[in-house]
């Protein structure tokens, strides 16, 4: 059975790879995708940092394996290209809980105030907000802002909570949470350090248990940071609280060094739709196109453009 299978995944690799160069096409993979898709991309990591990927590829097409919004940002910056998502249900829910509209309600309350938006909102939402931000560089773009200004941060809390404490800042907080993330508890990281004194925890910002940890963790960081800290550290043992799915990049990474999860039950379902075979119907049928429209995508880029030149 498992020689079978694994025939099976090795002839849809060769299909989606005699297929990528016959369209000329690229393959852009998220840190939670399931393993074989990872194995399949020609590039792995973050959400922004697969969308940087995709604004200076020589492809034409972008098969883009993550989450809606993710292909929204890439075709904000690659507009140009033709970036296919290969299932459309593949949302996000830290994402769906703030919308456009009631962006703008928000700031109507609050006139005057900066509003940064974290990487994980649509293309909408970055047309309504003045900056965005990813996990590991939020400190750094909310420090840039004047101090005098009032600080509106959408969608993620404990994201925003977390930029709170390190700076200082007076930031409004949109209650919006991670459905994985915010489900890791605090009492099995506990448990985890007490089993494997010795192990380094690596937390993603977006976890619901990074609360009580937020001043005592050993590393707050995000998904690309995650992966690249056991190559500076001194540590063998890691600790990880984010979704399992980066384990596969880590275990194939540093194959000397030992990565427990925080919660083995901490999976994106919706990264999880992206499958080897709807990758390749992707390529074959050219579906589905993710294209942002032309005003909303300027508007959204400039947020993006004012990271960049921040971080």
């Amino acid at each position: 059975m498992a020689s079978g299978i694994a025939s099976h995944v090795s002839s849809l690799q060769q299909q989606i790879c005699a297929l990528k160069k016959e369209r000329n096409a690229v393959i852009l993979a998220h840190n939670y995708q399931i393993g074989e898709v990872q194995d399949a991309a020609d590039f792995v990591g973050d959400s922004l940092g697969l969308s940087q990927q995709a604004a200076k590829t020589n492809a034409d097409i972008i098969v883009f394996c993550g989450v809606h919004f993710m292909a929204e940002t890439a075709s904000v910056l690659a507009p140009n290209k033709k970036v296919l998502i290969p299932d459309l249900e593949a949302g996000c829910s830290l994402s769906d809980m703030i919308t456009a509209d009631a962006l703008r309600k928000w700031k109507a309350e609050h006139p005057g105030a900066v509003v940064v938006s974290y990487v994980n909102t649509t293309a909408e939402v970055k047309a309504e907000s003045d900056y965005c931000c990813t996990s590991s560089n939020a400190v750094k773009v909310v420090e840039s802002i004047p101090a005098d200004k009032e600080i509106l941060f959408v969608p993620d809390m404990y994201l925003g909570n977390f930029v709170r404490q390190k700076t200082g800042r007076k930031i409004h907080l949109w209650p919006g949470y991670c459905g994985v993330h915010s489900r890791i508890p605090s009492e099995r990281i506990e448990e985890l350090r007490k089993e494997h004194p010795k192990a380094e925890l690596l937390i993603h910002p977006e976890c619901g248990c990074s609360t009580p940890h937020m001043m005592k963790v050993d590393q707050m960081l995000s998904t690309e940071g995650i992966f690249k800290r056991p190559a500076a550290s001194k540590a063998t043992e890691f600790v990880v609280a984010t979704e399992v799915g980066i384990l596969h990049r880590l275990k194939r990474e540093y194959p000397d060094k030992t990565f427990i999860p925080a919660s083995a039950d901490a999976i994106c379902g919706y990264m999880k739709k992206i499958t080897l075979e709807k990758v390749l119907w992707s390529l074959q049928d050219l579906q589905y196109e993710v294209k942002v429209p032309p005003e909303t995508a300027a508007k959204a880029k400039m947020a993006i453009d004012r990271m960049v030149a921040i971080a």
